[in-house]
């Protein structure tokens, strides 16, 4: 009897420890999975900074050099750049002959995309407004990515979780090779996108777009226009006469190697001019007769 009341209670004392430490457990997953969805116990702070700026100097490429300097000073990089001209009027003026004095007016802009750190974004747009004439504009954007982060982190855990499991598998079906490197894909994608906005993060991208008053540039250049290259009025006439005397001869030689082609123009004018007035005289003869009859 003894022996099974201490049976009973081993059973017991067993079955107890089993379900406490399954309610353990069960306390144990549920504050994991609780810690997992906590968004504020495991994403950091991501904020990606934009700022853009526009502002007026005293000259365009040497602001674009300062900026160049500035910008490696604070440990960051150009990313692209250009410098442009603008011509807004140009006149030509007649100096002599050969030359006229050209006059352009223009406009020179600048344009840089940088990336600097970003707990030094600030310092950087008060050095650069220290070099401007007057700034236009200038504004800051903030993009907070914790959430996304966040969200590519737990995904890309999610598919190295699922990834061991169909390995665990030892299945060489194709469809699960081919869910497999879907899976090791899309977890690439979400450790790449990660990636960049820590590179986002941690450099900031400034736009900065700069100009100068307009700027006045003179020099000699050829004339262009023929008509001015043209003799004056007597080298003109003179030669004009010259000209002339030559064509005139040219007809005169030209006429010499007709001569016999003329000689029967007129033979033929002459015949016909001799029969034209036999005519008329016959006409006038009969129109006599009719009005004195015999």
């Amino acid at each position: 009897m003894k022996r099974n009341i201490i049976a009973i209670a081993i059973v017991l004392s067993i079955f107890g420890c089993q379900n406490a430490e399954k309610k353990q457990g069960d306390v144990a997953s549920t504050e994991t999975l609780e810690n997992v969805q906590s968004p504020d116990s495991i994403a950091a702070t991501k904020i990606i900074k934009t700022a853009d700026m526009r502002f007026r100097v005293k000259d365009v490429q040497n602001t674009k050099e300062k900026l160049s300097e500035t910008i490696k000073a604070q440990g960051g990089t150009i990313a692209e750049f250009a410098i442009e001209s603008v011509i807004q009027e140009t006149q030509k003026v007649k100096q002599s002959v050969d030359s006229l004095k050209e006059i352009t007016a223009y406009r020179t802009e600048g344009y840089v995309v940088a990336k600097v750190p970003s707990e030094k974004l600030d310092n950087f747009t008060n050095t650069i407004a220290k070099m401007a004439v007057f700034v236009d504009n200038q504004s800051l954007k903030m993009d907070d990515q914790s959430i996304v982060y966040l969200s590519n982190k737990l995904k890309a855990g999610n598919r190295v979780e699922a990834v061991d499991k169909i390995n665990k598998l030892a299945s060489k079906k194709s469809s699960n090779v081919e869910t497999s490197m879907i899976i090791k894909d899309d977890y690439v994608d979400k450790k790449i996108q990660n990636q960049l906005i820590d590179s986002k993060v941690k450099y900031s991208t400034i736009t900065l777009n700069f100009y100068q008053d307009n700027t006045i540039k003179t020099m000699i250049i050829a004339n262009d226009d023929v008509s001015d290259y043209k003799p004056n009025f007597g080298n003109r006439l003179w030669m004009g006469i010259v000209n002339g005397w030559s064509i005139f001869k040219e007809i005169i030689l030209i006429l010499s190697n007709l001569w016999l082609i003329i000689l029967a123009g007129i033979g033929t004018f002459l015949i016909i001019r001799y029969f034209i007035r036999k005519n008329k005289l016959e006409l006038a003869t009969k129109n006599i007769n009719r009005n004195n009859p015999a």
